[in-house]
């Protein structure tokens, strides 16, 4: 028989609940989700934080315990089950539910809030700490409330604003107008009054205005019913996220896992008034297709890369291109802009097929005369440069790994 010493005891006690711990934590009740629950459990949920993985994948394996230990942190801060919820997918079991959000990577962390998936997912650090910090901010109130409404007059308006003016917060009103706020509050500053502060903007009751960016650019009324989330959230949205969106370096892979071809305007940074004549022309002709493609707007000087694909330069801008993630075609002229009908009949020409055939085989034989030979006229179209910023499937694309193919592919990044 071995008799120990009281410290010996101790630290065998201390050493055994330690090793104990470490290979036996906490665990946490993730919710798993199926085809049978997904809906009612997501609709009924503030937040949910959707961990959407594959068992056999490392980096899924390594997720797990970190995304466990998150829920238990933010679990003791928002106890009601509804608030928080954290769920989780197993791809391979669900891919009906996998294709159903388009899920091309693992794993991937995707926010909803009242069952409406948010349009950026979570790519911050994979950390307790990090995860339980996103979500608190994510449950923290979206919209700044005045005191006087001399505050909006000195509303940024470089940002697009979004400024509710209600009679009192405890009203249906309001708590539809919160809820567009928290999806929206990446894209648009909200803004609320209320009560006597706000009456002088309430002569015909409860109001919700849109200040778009610029100093003098006119205020816009919302003149649908208050209480309608769908009718606000559309307006909203419309007014938020601009129809022509600028590709980035920090977004571009956000806007690949979009999954629609690009027409891109690539200009000088400081030529607004080129960008002004794209925005212009695309709402005119092309707002029927918004979506079948992304219309974007681009750095020419940051975005050198592509623009060689296409045997172009920033001393070439402004161009237009589109990349369907397979080639780039260049729009012949960018003078041609404003003729009618010829921005649309390119984008047109994409989805038809037709760009892809003349890039291979010369001109549509329109004016061959009958019984005269067509000429296989063979090319090599530029390839895509922005399908390079999309993940490979079933692959984690951290932000290290992110920023390592940027420097890549755009030799021309500076930090």
């Amino acid at each position: 028989m071995i008799f120990l010493g009281t410290q010996e005891i101790t630290c065998h006690l201390v050493l055994s609940i330690c090793v104990s711990w470490l290979f036996n934590p906490t665990r946490s009740e993730i919710t798993s989700l199926d085809s049978g629950n997904i809906d009612d459990i997501l609709n009924n949920a503030d937040v949910a934080l959707v961990n959407f993985y594959a068992d056999w994948c490392r980096f899924s394996q390594m997720l797990h315990p970190i995304f466990e230990e998150a829920s238990n942190v933010i679990k003791e801060e928002y106890p009601d089950k509804n608030q928080v919820v954290f769920a989780r997918v197993d791809c391979d079991q669900h891919s009906d539910i996998a294709q159903r959000y388009r899920i091309s990577k693992y794993p991937t962390l995707k926010l909803f809030r009242n069952g409406m998936m948010m349009k950026r997912e979570y790519r911050g650090q994979r950390s307790v700490t990090a995860i339980a910090d996103y979500i608190r901010q994510q449950k923290s109130n979206p919209i700044r409330e005045v005191q006087d409404l001399e505050e909006i007059n000195t509303v940024d308006r470089s940002r697009r604003n979004i400024i509710g003016y209600f009679e009192q917060k405890d009203s249906d009103n309001y708590r539809t107008f919160e809820r567009v706020a928290n999806i929206l509050h990446d894209d648009c500053v909200f803004l609320s009054a209320f009560g006597a502060i706000s009456k002088a903007e309430r002569f015909s009751g409860d109001n919700i205005i849109y200040k778009p960016p610029g100093e003098n650019a006119p205020d816009m009324v919302y003149l649908g019913s208050l209480t309608n989330f769908d009718l606000i959230y559309a307006w909203t949205q419309d007014k938020c996220v601009p129809l022509v969106r600028e590709i980035t370096f920090e977004n571009g892979e956000e806007l690949t896992e979009e999954g629609l071809p690009f027409l891109i305007l690539f200009h000088m940074k400081d030529d607004l008034e080129s960008l002004e004549k794209f925005q212009q022309e695309v709402a005119r002709q092309l707002i029927s297709e918004k979506g079948t493609i992304n219309f974007l707007h681009a750095d020419c000087d940051k975005f050198r890369h592509p623009l060689l694909h296409i045997q172009k330069t920033p001393t070439d801008c402004p161009v237009i291109a589109i990349d369907s993630f397979r080639h780039m075609y260049v729009f012949p002229d960018f003078n041609d802009l404003s003729v009618p009908g010829k921005l649309k009949q390119f984008v047109l020409d994409l989805h038809s097929g037709k760009l892809h055939r003349e890039f291979h085989h010369g001109p549509d034989p329109t004016d061959v005369a009958p019984g005269q030979p067509i000429q296989d006229v063979a090319s090599s179209p530029p390839e895509s440069s922005f399908q390079k910023l999309a993940p490979s499937e079933h692959r984690l694309v951290n932000k290290l790994i992110w920023w390592v193919l940027l420097y890549s592919i755009f030799p021309t990044v500076r930090s």
